[in-house]
């Protein structure tokens, strides 16, 4: 066999020296190009990490927002020397439990449904507090989901409810009836978030304040769109109009919806 191999070569008019030259090269050209794809694979992976630690610091100090702090400090100061020291009691729980949520997520990549839920439902109750109960609110997890076992990127749907608060119900010309929902499902793969509320329809921002709340939107916007390149989640956000039964805009909706992400309890069980 060899023999024949060798008379082929020969026959080919290919002296040794050429043709093994020629094999070391492929050789060597066929590796530079392998490190190198590599290497890009590596520098882009290492881009978006470093990308995604400074959006989570960046986050982390939009939601750690001093006028917050103080504002939500200040009204459960209110209720301990005018109303009920109860209700500052409660308050003040759950405004330390928000902050050692907001604090022990930091620089996770992800963290459970339920968690984030619960940081979520604990800032709202503290602005219902803030704005003595301008508006309401409900949650509604669809069955398909399992809050234990369903991961997101922690404080990803935050943003968009502060927005709707400070930006669409609290804007409202009636002082009170604003109504903000929550809906969580999974479709197949997917899963959904959608917010949703009878708020103005703002498309513009009206002050220093709400260009800070934009800046968030932003943020979160940009962490979950790095996180999609990361885990190739497809994730997308989707704003549009709610309209009544005379077809007029009555609210808005924001859908935010990913991959379904499983812990590893989920997937072991």
């Amino acid at each position: 066999m060899t023999h024949y191999y060798n008379e082929i070569v020969f026959a080919a008019g290919w002296p040794y020296w050429l043709f093994f030259l020629l094999s070391l090269i492929t050789l060597v050209v066929f590796f530079i190009l392998r490190e190198r794809r590599i290497r890009r694979a590596s520098a882009k992976e290492i881009t978006i990490q470093h990308t995604l630690t400074n959006l989570e610091l960046h986050a982390f100090q939009a939601h750690m927002d001093p006028h917050f702090i103080f504002n939500s400090l200040n009204a459960i100061h209110h209720y301990i020397l005018t109303t009920s020291t109860d209700m500052a009691s409660l308050y003040l729980t759950r405004f330390s439990r928000l902050m050692r949520l907001m604090i022990g997520n930091f620089n996770k990549e992800w963290v459970s449904l339920y968690d984030d839920l619960e940081a979520l439902e604990l800032y709202i109750q503290l602005e219902q507090l803030r704005f003595d109960h301008q508006f309401s609110y409900q949650v509604e997890i669809l069955p398909e989901v399992n809050q234990q076992f369903s991961l997101v990127p922690p404080l990803i749907i935050q943003p968009y409810v502060q927005y709707a608060i400070w930006h669409r119900l609290l804007l409202r010309p009636q002082k009170s009836g604003g109504h903000l929902l929550i809906i969580i499902g999974r479709e197949n793969d997917r899963l959904f978030i959608q917010v949703e509320d009878n708020g103005v329809l703002t498309t513009e921002l009206l002050d220093d304040t709400g260009e800070r709340q934009a800046s968030g939107i932003d943020i979160a916007a940009e962490r979950l769109y790095m996180m999609s390149e990361k885990y190739h989640m497809l994730a997308g956000i989707q704003a549009q109009q709610l309209l009544d039964e005379q077809q007029e805009p009555c609210g808005n909706r924001l859908t935010i919806s990913m991959q379904h992400m499983a812990s590893r309890q989920s997937m072991a069980g």
